[in-house]
């Protein structure tokens, strides 16, 4: 006769478990996977364990000296609790069983669910075996293997300095790096059982200079995934000479008359419109909220047959790139728009279920103390047909937005974004340098009139910030042409 390995919940307080402390592995999974089946024994759905270490450094430079460096430990886990279309989200420092427990404990009550009596079985919880990207990828040495303190000191020193040389007029200097380390283990109800390790840096340069009335600040930003050696690798002199060159440009330039212009997008961080005004609107937490225009158009037309659109997380060292998301789910691309045709939306696991919506890998969070969401990877406008030099040829008077700003999106597309680099087309050549411009528009109208896409796609480094708190993306397009635009200016 087989003799019953369950659990009664009554033995719950006299388990010991010795999970590794410095490190996620498979003795997490016999703690993990009782937790789990206390949950389902206490009438939940489904259940998800987020547990996260970070390693943060951040470094500022100001003129001539560094004037912050800023470090951050953080240990933690979220549990996520489902009963039917309800869910609760709850997080705690405390990584010990009882720990956990007590997590857990508080997001069945707040779902109306108790710890089953203490005479019940608790069902097995049979977890995968451990999907472990970190040590399958040799990542588990990379934190050892970044730059010093020093070494961020003497960089960002001699990238402020190079600027000193290039530019004239300088009011200040500032150059900021960060690197952020994070290892992550997912467990769920599911039998999901998947461990990572993600490494992003970023650097940058932000010059303001002045001449009496004349002003102009200019940023520029690096980011990268994955390689130990970015910081060092970085050619801080080139990135000082453009900002340098742009600064002096947009200096004496002249203001841009307001009205409607055809427009011409550099590539790179231009693509932050549309991960704005779009790429927003693309994700399932949109449809949950009724905040987007495209809940119902899969499958239909929602912009000029030029374009093509993608999310992915797989793109080689961008900033927005994951081996698995924050649920657990390896990386994959999704095709967000095929020739103007609305293909795919994103989607988490909650937004999936509430929408039909299939998940894409998209659920993501800023850390532990945030459920996850759906979000954006690497979203860009994919590679077109047309020479840049096309583009150009095609306009006899409008605005070559080749630096783009900060800006702002209403929560249905509604946009307006600054170009900190711009210049006047006549006769389909750039001419004079223009500063004050501001692209004011609606996602749902501008998708129909970028009518042209070259064949240059960069891709560049973002920060977005949504209801999962703030995380790493990349932005990207080719260069493209708006047919008409409202340009605000004097």
């Amino acid at each position: 006769m087989l003799t019953s390995t369950l659990l009664l919940s009554n033995q719950l307080p006299t388990l010991q478990y010795s999970s590794t402390p410095e490190r996620f592995d498979e003795t997490w999974e016999a703690p993990l996977a009782t937790l789990l089946g206390l949950g389902r024994a206490a009438g939940a759905d489904f259940i998800e364990f987020f547990l996260e270490r970070r390693n943060y450094i951040s470094c500022l430079a100001e003129d001539d000296a560094i004037t912050s460096i800023s470090p951050s430990l953080a240990t933690g886990a979220g549990v996520r609790v489902f009963r039917g279309k309800a869910d609760c989200y709850v997080s705690t420092n405390d990584l010990s069983f009882s720990g956990l427990k007590a997590a857990l404990e508080k997001g069945l009550s707040i779902l109306g669910l108790h710890l089953p009596a203490p005479s019940n079985f608790i069902p097995e919880i049979n977890l995968e075996l451990l999907r472990d990207y970190a040590t399958k990828r040799g990542k588990d040495g990379w934190l050892s293997l970044c730059s010093s303190i020093r070494e961020m000191g003497e960089v960002l020193l001699d990238g402020t300095a190079h600027l000193k040389q290039k530019a004239s007029h300088v009011q200040s200097r500032r150059a900021t790096y960060f690197r952020d380390w994070q290892e992550v283990l997912v467990a769920a109800s599911d039998g999901t059982f998947a461990r990572d390790i993600r490494l992003t840096q970023s650097v940058g340069f932000n010059l303001l200079c002045a001449d009496g009335a004349n002003r102009a600040s200019i940023g520029e930003r690096a980011g990268n995934t994955s390689d130990a050696n970015f910081l060092r690798t970085w050619d801080y002199q080139q990135a000082s000479e453009q900002i340098a060159e742009s600064a002096g440009k947009m200096l004496y330039a002249d203001y841009v008359e307001s009205g409607t212009y055809p427009i011409i997008m550099a590539n790179h961080f231009g693509g932050v419109i549309f991960h704005e005004a779009c790429g927003h609107l693309l994700e399932t937490t949109q449809i949950e909220r009724n905040t987007t225009p495209f809940a119902d158009k899969k499958g239909e037309k929602i912009a000029h047959e030029s374009l093509t659109a993608w999310d992915e997380g797989r793109a080689e060292n961008a900033f927005g790139t994951i081996d698995m998301d924050d649920e657990g789910m390896p990386a994959q691309r999704t095709l967000l728009i095929e020739k103007g045709i609305l293909k795919n939306f994103l989607a988490d696991r909650t937004g999936s279920s509430r929408t039909g919506h299939p998940r894409t890998g998209s659920g993501r969070r800023q850390n532990y103390t945030f459920a996850a969401a759906s979000r954006m990877r690497n979203t860009y406008i994919a590679t077109g047909e047309h020479t840049t030099e096309d583009l150009f040829a095609s306009i006899d008077k409008g605005i070559y937005c080749k630096k783009m700003g900060g800006g702002s999106v209403g929560a249905t597309g509604q946009f307006n974004f600054g170009v900190d680099e711009a210049y006047l087309i006549e006769n389909g050549k750039i001419t004079k340098p223009l500063k004050g411009a501001i692209l004011i528009g609606e996602a749902k109208e501008i998708m129909n009139k970028i009518s042209l896409c070259s064949q240059d796609l960069e891709l560049a480094p973002g920060f977005c910030g949504s209801v999962s708190g703030s995380i790493y993306t990349t932005v990207g397009q080719p260069h493209i042409k708006v047919d008409s635009i409202t340009v605000g200016g004097r």
